[in-house]
């Protein structure tokens, strides 16, 4: 009796290679974060910060000379801040202008093409070290070393994901973002001068606030944000840059309300290690599509950094208590107000400077 083969309707699969980059940005995220807990270095959450920016990006087995540039950047931004110590201490409108000036240029290299990883760690060691830099030597140098060392394993660690989960042989490699051939023509190069100009208006006057106020020391974590709002607003439109800011900071600030009210209860490595771990997955899913990124990659990747940037220095408080809870909300606060400072500075920002090839309005 002749048999009839049957066959249910399609069913969609994942691509390959979007399941293994979501499986190794969770996997590496992961394991730099339950290194630098273990290990406990200063401010040692800019390590997973680091492993999940580099995860992020839809690389095919990506050389060790590009992680060792990351180092490079991150320790050439945080030590050449040094000298515009001197002179915000002793010549402050100087010093502002040339650090000004530091800022901008890390934003137009992003802007003109250049690797969004490298432009927002420069980012960061600039803001953090003369944030911390013009209140305490003994906190600058701290500062400056916790984030070299953090940069240090956090590349070794996304080096070492790629190693243990690779793309499949088969795929060519796929090009990062930024990597597209052609010169930029003149009109490419005022868009992105136009854009470094508005991601440092959403990023200097906090800075300055900080620098203002003595407080850095205490809110690096908020620096880090910020910095990272800079680079988020980099190329979007007015309303994308807005929708951005605004749901990356909701999701990510919701998602470490969650991690937080779990290790409340059951406070444990193993613990914060999994949250992190399925917190890679759900954000992954959102950032990968194909052999590229998702539209939307963007808010999502500063979606999980906004989760750990809030977690991680909470974490370190180590007493779970009321106190631990009470600065856990107070930064996230803090983060929610930077927020809606960066949508306003955005939109004031393009209502007095159209960008370049828009027509008049």
């Amino acid at each position: 009796m002749p048999t009839r083969a049957t066959s249910g309707p399609a069913i969609p699969v994942r691509p390959d290679i979007a399941s293994t980059r979501v499986l190794r940005l969770a996997f590496g995220t992961a394991l730099s974060l339950w290194i630098s807990q273990a290990v406990g270095w200063s401010i040692s959450f800019i390590a997973p910060i680091i492993t999940m920016f580099l995860l992020a990006l839809p690389l095919s087995r990506p050389q060790p000379k590009f992680f060792l540039l990351v180092v490079v950047a991150l320790t050439l931004s945080v030590y050449g801040s040094f000298v515009f110590l001197p002179l915000l201490l002793h010549q402050e409108l100087v010093g502002l202008l040339l650090l000004s000036l530091a800022l901008f240029h890390a934003f137009y290299f992003t802007a003109k093409g250049g690797s969004p990883v490298v432009g927002t760690l420069v980012t960061v060691g600039l803001a953090l070290t003369v944030a911390v830099g013009t209140v305490s030597v003994d906190a600058l140098l701290g500062v400056a070393s916790g984030l070299v060392v953090g940069a240090a394993i956090g590349s070794v660690v996304a080096l070492i994901s790629h190693l243990v989960l690779p793309d499949r042989a088969l795929e060519p490699p796929a090009k990062a973002a930024g990597d597209a051939p052609g010169t930029p023509s003149s009109v490419d190069l005022a868009q992105a001068r136009h854009s470094a100009m508005r991601s440092l208006a959403v990023v200097l006057p906090i800075l300055l606030w900080f620098l203002l106020s003595g407080a850095s020391a205490a809110n690096m974590a908020v620096m880090i944000k910020v910095s990272a709002m800079g680079q988020e607003v980099s190329q979007q439109s007015t309303r994308n840059a807005a929708k951005s800011l605004l749901f990356s900071t909701f999701a990510g600030g919701l998602a470490a309300v969650i991690a937080w009210q779990v290790l409340s209860v059951w406070p444990s490595l193993g613990v914060y290690t999994l949250l992190v771990a399925l917190a890679g997955l759900f954000f992954g899913q959102r950032i990968f599509a194909g052999r590229g990124l998702h539209e939307h990659a963007s808010t999502w990747t500063y979606a999980f950094l906004t989760m750990i940037v809030v977690l991680a220095p909470a974490v370190l408080d180590s007493d779970f208590g009321s106190a631990a809870g009470a600065r856990f909300y107070d930064r996230l606060f803090m983060f929610g107000w930077a927020t809606l400072y960066a949508v306003g500075a955005v939109y004031v920002f393009d209502a007095f400077w159209r960008r370049p090839g828009e027509p008049a309005k």
